[in-house]
Parts: structure tokens; C-alpha cells; sequence
């Protein structure tokens, strides 16, 4: 079972590329993309212009990899939950409390994206739309396999499961908090058990 990730933890980032990454998160949550300068930036980080464009092209290219590094290891999450051991059941109730934990992990890198996200160039939107519907493509495998395999109720089609429950995922950052009643893994875990419990499969947990 894969162990729970902390903000920062799934990226091996060189030390100027992740003070840049960091100083722009704080800058776009307090201030928003529009109203933050790339000289604030680098201000923020302690580096130059020079240092900053070696690592990224421009602040749109800082914006989109501050949800891209949280994408991205979501994603290899996901393929090793997916094609771990374990029933279809099990594993797509693992990847659903998978999802829900790290996206409240890193909740402010999600909640400045999709913020912003409607700023990128149209290039770069085209860009992320494509990586979060490989990730979206994949967790749907998993509920067609059940779904073929008879565990999972196949009235409601596949890809509009998925489309249901990543709109509750992407509504997180509206209101969890995490000093809140409840943890990031116990949401993932009552966000899973009410995914299955939709589809007419038992609580794996039980």
C-alpha cells in the first residue's frame, strides 16, 4: 500500500528550481497570477532573472508546473495502484482515497491552478487538459473492469462515474481545511467507500 505523500515529498527538485516554485505558490495564493510580477518572483526566491529562465520559459510555464508536479506523481500513484495486486474493487477504492489524500496534500499547487488556469496560453491549457485526462482515462479503466467483470453496477457509463467524482475532488479546495475534523486521508477513505457504495460494490474495508 502506497504510504501517504506530503506537500513536496514526491518531487527530487534541484534547490533554485523548488525556492522558485514555492516563492510563486505563495505569490499567485496571496496576490493571484495577474497581479504578480516575475521580478517578485525572483525576489521572493533570492535568485536572478537569469536562474529563473533557466529553469522556466516564462510565468506561465511556473504556473503550470506548480499542478503539473502534483499531476505527476498522482499519476504514477494511480499506475501503481492500478496495476498493483488486489480485486478491481480493491484498487479503485484505493485510487479514489489516493486522490482525494494527495489533492488535499497539496491543496494550495491545486486550488491557484484551477484559479488561474483560464490565464495560460491557449497552447499550454491544451497542454494540461491532455495530462489530467490521461489521469482521468486511466482511473475510468478501472471502473470499466469492474464494470466487466460484473463487480460494479454498468447501468451508469464509465466515463461519467469518473466525471461525477473527480467534480467532488476538484471542490475541495472550496471547503476542506486541514485543521478541520477530519484528515485528508479519512475524506479520501468516506470519498472512496461512497464511490463504491454508487456502484453497488461492498466496502473492501470491511
Amino acid at each position: 500500500m502506497l504510504g501517504c505523500v506530503t506537500k513536496g515529498e514526491h518531487v527530487k527538485e534541484e534547490p533554485v528550481r523548488r525556492r522558485l516554485l514555492a516563492a510563486a505558490t505563495r505569490l499567485f495564493a496571496e496576490r493571484g497570477f495577474e497581479s504578480t510580477s516575475v521580478q517578485e518572483i525572483v525576489i521572493a526566491a533570492g535568485v536572478t532573472k537569469g536562474a529563473m529562465y533557466h529553469y522556466f520559459d516564462s510565468k506561465d510555464d511556473l504556473l503550470h508546473e506548480i499542478y503539473a508536479r502534483v499531476l505527476r506523481m498522482q499519476m504514477e500513484r494511480l499506475t501503481q495502484i492500478a496495476d498493483g495486486p488486489g480485486t478491481v474493487v480493491e484498487r479503485l477504492h484505493a485510487a479514489a482515497a489516493d486522490v482525494v489524500e494527495t489533492t488535499t496534500a497539496n491543496l494550495d499547487d491545486s486550488k491557484i491552478f484551477f484559479r488561474s488556469m483560464h490565464l495560460l496560453a491557449p497552447e499550454t491549457q491544451k497542454t494540461v487538459r491532455a495530462e489530467r485526462r490521461r489521469y482521468h482515462e486511466r482511473f475510468r479503466d478501472l471502473v470499466a473492469e469492474g464494470q466487466r467483470e460484473g463487480v460494479l453496477a454498468a447501468e451508469v457509463p464509465a466515463e461519467l462515474v469518473v466525471d461525477f467524482f473527480f467534480g467532488s475532488v476538484h471542490h475541495l479546495g472550496s471547503w476542506f481545511h486541514a485543521e478541520g475534523p477530519l484528515t485528508g486521508a479519512q475524506v479520501g477513505r468516506h470519498f472512496a467507500d461512497l464511490l463504491l457504495a454508487s456502484l453497488g460494490a461492498g466496502n473492501p474495508r470491511e
